[in-house]
């Protein structure tokens, strides 16, 4: 499967998330899938690909000009998948996955997870998104989308679009349940 993964390019974050994305890119490795992902080479998206590719796992980087020319573009890359920007990069991930996973991350992860899960409510695609709350991580976030559900600013429930994931387990068993799907 192929799964597209959104999170920090921070170095300065709790360290026990830099440990949980190394496994988690490890275990996604074993199990076959590939990784696509912005490919930068800093925070949680180094820990990714590198664990990933380590681990001899299929890692694809769309990667912006703007971040290849300034060097930032991980060296732990099957193959790069270039683009002019943000926008562009987040249509080409959108084309090339299967499901979404959200992990610990700022601006750019909350762009990436809010332009994949509008574009699901209007119907331009089905795939599924996952957010790993990684140690509460995305708690205000989910109190936050429950808050404008209930003014009515969501159709139906953000559920419905969005999974919330507490564990490496219950990230694994989402992934399971869409690959046999």
């Amino acid at each position: 499967m192929r799964i597209c993964i959104f999170c920090s390019a921070n170095e300065r974050i709790d360290p026990d998330f830099f440990s949980m994305t190394r496994e988690l890119g490890v275990l996604l490795a074993r199990d076959g899938h590939e990784i696509v992902f912005g490919g930068c080479a800093m925070g949680l998206m180094e820990a990714l690909a590198e664990s990933a590719y380590a681990a001899g796992g299929k890692v694809v980087g769309v990667v912006p000009r703007i971040v290849e020319d300034g060097g930032g573009q991980t060296p732990y890359l099957t193959e790069v998948v270039p683009c002019r920007d943000l926008t562009e990069r987040k249509a080409l991930m959108l084309e090339r996955s299967d499901v979404f996973l959200v992990l610990p991350g700022g601006l750019g992860t909350l762009d990436e997870l809010f332009t994949i899960a509008a574009s699901a409510t209007i119907g331009y695609h089905s795939k599924k998104i996952v957010v790993w709350n990684m140690k509460g991580f995305w708690t205000e976030l989910v109190s936050l989308l429950d808050a404008l559900q209930q003014k009515g600013m969501i159709r139906g429930t953000w559920q419905r679009y969005i999974i919330v994931a507490e564990s490496m387990e219950e990230v694994m068993r989402e992934l399971k349940e869409e690959r046999e799907e």
